[in-house]
């Protein structure tokens, strides 16, 4: 594998996409800020370029996709910036014949990035989305992700329940380094605002 390179790799029962390193938060729990190098998935997730749309494809086409329960997009950075190269990229595989669940895990934050509504994009594409939530209030989610944009908050949450519409499975996400009363506050947002299936990660230690 080139080094700096890493485009595909594998963890857990899932082969994941790394199309970006390019992401418009700053959350304190990232591996990103906290020491990785992306090593605790493979060599290096720190891309020294980003990766053309051919190339992200030949990556996932050179590796078998039966061995995979999930093809999910995530990687070092928000995939959301590389939406229409995605779309490409799963056309490209349902045109060749390639089958297999495909989810795509974000900051839902899309929509503000690329100045448009981009939900309509993962229809028949996704499977599966998974938003990071957080936290439960803009405030407390502000000075926990450092989100570029000021109503990163509202947008996030507006994304969620369009998305719905166009994606069979929707999970929304928080990292357990967040209070208990926080967590199940979240759960009621997750669960009777949006309607999604809700999640709480555990944090990864450096």
């Amino acid at each position: 594998m080139e080094k700096g390179f890493t485009i595909t790799y594998e963890y857990g029962d899932n082969l994941y996409v790394n199309t970006t390193n390019r992401c418009n938060f700053s959350c304190n729990f990232c591996l990103r800020h906290n020491g990785h190098d992306g090593s605790i998935y493979t060599d290096n997730l720190w891309l020294k370029r980003e990766p053309a749309k051919e190339e992200i494809l030949a990556s996932i086409e050179g590796r078998d996709l039966t061995k995979y329960g999930q093809l999910v997009f995530c990687g070092f950075g928000e995939p959301s910036y590389r939406i229409d190269d995605i779309v490409w990229v799963i056309d490209q595989l349902k045109a060749h014949g390639k089958k297999i669940f495909t989810r795509m895990d974000t900051n839902g934050t899309g929509n503000l990035i690329h100045g448009r509504d981009i939900c309509p994009d993962f229809a028949g594409r996704f499977d599966m989305v998974s938003i990071s939530l957080n936290d439960d209030t803009a405030e407390k989610y502000n000075a926990l992700c450092h989100p570029a944009q000021p109503d990163a908050y509202e947008a996030m949450k507006a994304f969620a329940k369009e998305i719905r519409q166009y994606v069979p499975n929707v999970m929304m996400t928080v990292v357990d380094t967040i209070p208990p009363e926080e967590i199940e506050a979240c759960r009621k947002i997750c669960e009777e605002e949006i309607g999604a299936v809700y999640r709480v990660r555990t944090y990864i230690e450096d």
